[in-house]
């Protein structure tokens, strides 16, 4: 494993209870880092902050209340000084359903979560990244964002949203020391794969030229990179983890 120095600095992880959310952390925390979880499942969150160790905290939060993520985010400054790296990892699949036949209550269901709620938590750390004058930003999109899976326009246009978000924000702060970027994963076998019907998957598995799922080390080992001093330049860009499929 290379070495990534982020030593002194403080990280929020949402979704960081399970999947790519735990890997993200586990690799940061390994890098020198203090990270707080922000998740909205309370018994996952206790099990990975136990076993993360005492650099480690978690707050249980949902990022579709926009006032308790400004709560959450002035908490864990108050414990942990101010937040200089967010990784919003935070999202669910949703259904798989043609979009003629998708529920109504489910598409705002996915939307507000994966959409919305990127815009809030992106919306909460960025003042005090200003203020401090540094940050690093990254969005975990999906290859689902840049080409669409059929059965799945919620978690696809979700997804695209979050890639054209991370874009307009490393815009306007392209002015700072302050890089904000997202990554494009192809599936990788983690608790999400519990929201998805078995041709869905096999489907996704169909589309990777390297015949795999994604290995979520290896999402973390690119994501450790994106929020290090070491990327100094690259903002509002897209990193491709698809193993091959993405065509751009």
């Amino acid at each position: 494993m290379n070495t990534i120095d982020l030593v002194n600095e403080t990280a929020v992880v949402t979704g960081g209870a399970q999947g790519l959310g735990l890997a993200f952390a586990q690799r940061i925390l390994a890098s020198g880092a203090k990270v707080c979880l922000w998740d909205s499942n309370p018994d996952q969150l206790a099990k990975a902050t136990a076993a993360l160790g005492s650099d480690a905290q978690g707050l249980v939060v949902d990022i579709t209340d926009a006032a308790a993520v400004q709560d959450a985010h002035a908490k864990t400054e108050a414990a942990s000084g101010p937040v200089s790296i967010l990784v919003n990892s935070a999202g669910i699949a949703g259904p798989n359903a043609e979009l003629c036949d998708y529920g109504l209550d489910d598409w705002r269901r996915v939307i507000d979560i994966n959409l919305n709620g990127t815009f809030y938590v992106n919306r909460a750390v960025v003042p005090s990244m200003k203020a401090q004058g540094y940050g690093r930003i990254v969005n975990v999109a999906s290859i689902a964002g840049k080409e669409g899976n059929p059965k799945a326009s919620a978690y696809s246009a979700s997804k695209a949203g979050v890639i054209g978000l991370t874009k307009s924000l490393g815009k306007e702060l392209s002015g700072y020391p302050i890089a904000v970027n997202c990554v494009t994963p192809a599936a990788a076998r983690t608790p999400i794969f519990d929201q998805m019907k078995q041709e869905h998957i096999d489907y996704m598995l169909s589309k990777i030229p390297r015949n795999r799922f994604l290995e979520v080390e290896e999402a973390a080992n690119m994501v450790a990179w994106l929020v290090s001093r070491e990327n100094s330049f690259t903002t509002g860009a897209v990193f491709d983890l698809s193993g091959g499929r993405a065509t751009y």
